[in-house]
């Protein structure tokens, strides 16, 4: 089995609503291979496709958000955001710690994360008619930001 990494986001979240793609790529330094990054996908059908390929490689799949932008404002903006948001992770595991280690702590969530997933069991895999119905949403969703 392989590894799933994506976003714990809240339900009502923005980012629930964007394009999501996945990017798999080798679970270890032994295997040396290029990343494969497949998308656009609606967030839900990218969860159940990445679960269904590591259920049964040992590949890490990433599923992450596809922040379309319309000017290198905008992407200066994200990486801004992105900046931040790693400062503010760093300022956090330093602060950690004055209250133990915090690796202990990422690793008692990760285990707990492991057994929800496992109860939970993997989602099956859409077809090739929700995926194509799920593209023309995205392509709507694209088509019409920003107007």
């Amino acid at each position: 089995m392989g590894a799933l990494v994506t976003l714990d986001l809240p339900d009502d979240s923005p980012m629930l609503g964007l394009p999501w793609i996945i990017t798999f790529g080798p679970l270890d330094d032994v295997d040396e291979w290029e990343p494969v990054v497949c998308g656009p996908y609606e967030r839900p059908h990218a969860l159940a496709l990445a679960e269904s390929v590591v259920a049964e490689e040992q590949f890490m799949a990433v599923v992450e958000p596809l922040v379309p932008a319309l000017s290198p404002d905008e992407i200066r903006g994200e990486i801004a955001a992105a900046r931040i948001a790693a400062s503010d992770e760093s300022a956090r595991i330093e602060a950690s710690d004055l209250y133990g280690d915090f690796d202990d702590v990422i690793d008692e969530e990760l285990e707990a994360a492991a057994e929800v997933d496992e109860r939970a069991g993997a989602r099956p895999a859409p077809d090739e008619a929700e995926l194509r119905a799920g593209f023309a949403r995205i392509a709507e969703l694209l088509t019409e930001r920003g107007r």
